[in-house]
């Protein structure tokens, strides 16, 4: 029986693409780099932010990773919230699922989770919380997967993991766990779903017997 859903953040919990195209552009910006094409945006937008200031920086030597990461590092990220969008039913379908089935997060996000989570109240509705920060590694090894089962003491085919790229698709896979498909069609998941509400009639939801 399903015991807990694991929760991807960009893409799933938010709409943050705006976000991440200011932050990265802006960071761009800084050091007189253009901003982002498209395949790099898609990049930023399943990636930690290390990686991400690789992929986007590669194209200009003559600067350091070092350098680019020490300023990332130094920028406030609260200007950016306000271009992140909750789920509209987040809240209705966490209040719903919490009677019977733990929470957690695994995101490739860093130290911009801890804001996030008490910006928009979310941090009472998650009781373990993995980013590329404190997971031995980050997505898409299956090791934040693991360390949120083990907390709980739970096996793979006990949970779920909703996520929204390859990525994270990637994770579920290495970790043995189901994938829902957050408004993702394209990839290979057990189900796919456009909402949250949308999947309280799944199999392993519908076996809860949840009630709004």
């Amino acid at each position: 029986m399903l015991k807990l859903a694991v929760f991807d953040c960009d893409g799933v919990l938010f709409d943050s693409r705006e976000a991440n195209r200011v932050y990265y552009n802006d960071l761009l910006a800084h050091f007189g780099c253009p901003p982002m094409d498209n395949e790099e945006m898609d990049y930023v937008h399943m990636h930690n932010v290390a990686d991400s200031i690789r992929h986007i920086f590669r194209r200009h030597p003559h600067l350091s990773f070092e350098e680019v990461s020490r300023h990332s590092q130094s920028l406030d990220y609260t200007p950016y919230l306000r271009h992140m969008l909750m789920a509209p039913d987040l809240l209705d379908f966490l209040r719903i699922i919490a009677r019977r089935c733990h929470r957690a997060i695994s995101t490739n996000r860093t130290t911009s989770m801890d804001l996030i989570l008490d910006i928009f109240g979310l941090r009472p509705w998650f009781e373990i919380v993995m980013t590329a920060a404190n997971a031995p590694k980050p997505k898409p090894a299956p090791d934040a997967l693991h360390v949120i089962l083990k907390h709980f003491g739970l096996a793979a085919d006990e949970a779920v993991f909703i996520g929204d790229s390859s990525v994270d698709q990637a994770h579920a896979a290495a970790a043995g766990v189901d994938l829902i498909a957050f408004r993702s069609p394209e990839l290979e998941a057990r189900w796919h779903v456009s909402s949250f509400m949308e999947i309280l009639h799944l199999p392993p939801f519908a076996a809860l017997e949840l009630r709004p």
